[in-house]
């Protein structure tokens, strides 16, 4: 295996969309991604037996396109690189087996690791970027995860800062988008309907953001009772038979996540000392988001790192990235004793390393 520059085939099913991901060291060469999104707006949400079967049906044809993208034949990569867990137990079994059994198949490595930690990593697939420089605190923001990390090593040393209680920012959104008639998925909704809205109209609460909750939870997330909050006030609204202005509800909803994310993001640079801010995750395609980190972080001296978009969703491409890395720092491939770790802590950074690699 060439151990400098791997080729590392990456496939991610943690969730809604079926990644296959094609990296050669820190090169991107394929990122190609199948969303069952549609399949569960039906739902106006997740369903987790209808993503796993989605996985199913997607993950052969994903492969051939990203073999064909990249102009890799299948037997020329040095490892393959599969997401072990957190996510939806299904979804993952899906990629895990599909992962052991092309491994063995091929006779190639086979890397488990972990989805949170593949979010920091696909920060080193953008070529324009300098180097990712360590420590640095990462905010990742998705569908399924609100996390807070500190990250003083990318293939050895991950600390869960916080995390959200409850909800996570992106269910919060697809529940307010459906509480003001939006369709799903939410978050693209809401920052359509709030681009007009005023972001001060209503004053929602900032959970877990009060004195006595920041001693016990300085860096954990909670949008539950926003989300109650803003259903409360519609109701109001409709019980008084009142208009409801769904730009200034969205907007406001919206300011309120913002406030708390880039709030407790910045307050952890501050804490610890470091002077970067990664963000990452599919709600980092919210514009206000990304434009208040950036106001805000420069006014406190901090440098504000974003991977590419097409990066920042669920994708195969950061988990064959992740892999690279670990191969390039000399890890030892994963045994075949794993399985789909829904509740996988991000202090795994890879499961189920060989023996060989501890000793």
């Amino acid at each position: 295996m060439n151990s400098a520059e791997p080729l590392v085939l990456g496939i991610e099913t943690s969730c809604d969309e079926t990644g296959i991901g094609i990296v050669r060291g820190r090169t991107l060469l394929s990122n190609t991604i199948a969303s069952s999104m549609d399949e569960h707006a039906r739902y106006g949400g997740v369903v987790p037996e209808v993503a796993a079967r989605a996985h199913l049906e997607a993950l052969q044809p994903a492969l051939e396109t990203a073999l064909a993208e990249s102009g890799v034949a299948l037997a020329d990569v040095d490892a393959v690189a599969v997401t072990s867990g957190p996510g939806l137990a299904g979804a993952l079994m899906v990629g895990v087996g599909a992962a052991k059994s092309l491994a063995v198949s091929l006779g190639k490595p086979l890397y488990a690791v972990n989805h949170l930690v593949g979010h920091i990593a696909a920060d080193i697939l953008d070529a324009e970027a300098p180097p990712l420089e360590y420590p640095t605190v990462a905010l990742l923001v998705s569908g399924g995860h609100t996390s807070l990390l500190l990250v003083r090593d990318l293939t050895g040393d991950v600390e869960m800062l916080g995390e959200t209680m409850d909800d996570a920012a992106g269910e919060a959104f697809d529940k307010v988008a459906r509480l003001l008639g939006l369709p799903y998925p939410g978050g693209p909704e809401i920052d359509r309907a709030a681009a007009t809205g005023d972001p001060d109209a209503i004053r929602f609460p900032r959970g877990l953001s009060r004195a006595s909750d920041m001693a016990k939870h300085r860096y954990d997330f909670s949008f539950s009772g926003l989300k109650t909050a803003v259903a409360r006030w519609v109701e109001q609204r409709e019980a008084a038979g009142a208009e409801i202005p769904v730009a200034d509800v969205a907007a406001s909803f919206r300011e309120a996540v913002v406030d708390v994310l880039v709030t407790k993001a910045l307050a952890a640079c501050r804490d610890y000392d470091v002077p970067r801010l990664l963000l990452g995750g599919g709600v980092i395609a919210n514009r206000r988001l990304r434009d208040v980190a950036l106001e805000r972080a420069a006014e406190q001296g901090v440098t504000v790192r974003i991977p590419p978009l097409s990066l920042c969703t669920d994708n195969g491409a950061m988990i064959a990235a992740l892999a690279s890395e670990l191969i390039m720092s000399g890890r030892m491939p994963s045994t075949l004793q794993f399985g789909a770790d829904s509740t996988l802590p991000v202090t795994e950074i890879q499961v189920a390393a060989d023996a060989e690699d501890a000793a």
